[in-house]
């Protein structure tokens, strides 16, 4: 333990559950698996241009939230070139 150390952290509750569940489902202690995904969030980080990591939330306006929902609930019909797309799979 001489080259560890400590941090603190506040997560969400739902992170903590999803941690909490992962852990006890694969038999891994939690300071492994915070050690391992922090370790592959900073290679990816350093080695994947900025434009390709995407975040795991993504913050918006209410009223940039409310057009996302609007066209989710009410989507344009496809185009032809999209019907055209589709269709040769």
């Amino acid at each position: 333990m001489a080259n560890q150390t400590q941090i603190s952290a506040y997560i969400s509750k739902t992170t903590k559950s999803l941690v909490e569940e992962y852990t006890d489902q694969h038999g891994l202690k939690k300071a492994h698996l915070v050690e391992e995904a922090l370790l592959h969030h900073i290679q990816a980080l350093r080695e994947l241009p900025a434009d390709l990591v995407i975040p795991p939330r993504l913050v918006v306006s209410r009223d940039v939230g409310g057009a996302i929902l609007e066209k989710v609930e009410h989507p344009r019909k496809p185009t032809k070139a999209m019907r055209e797309l589709i269709a040769n799979k």
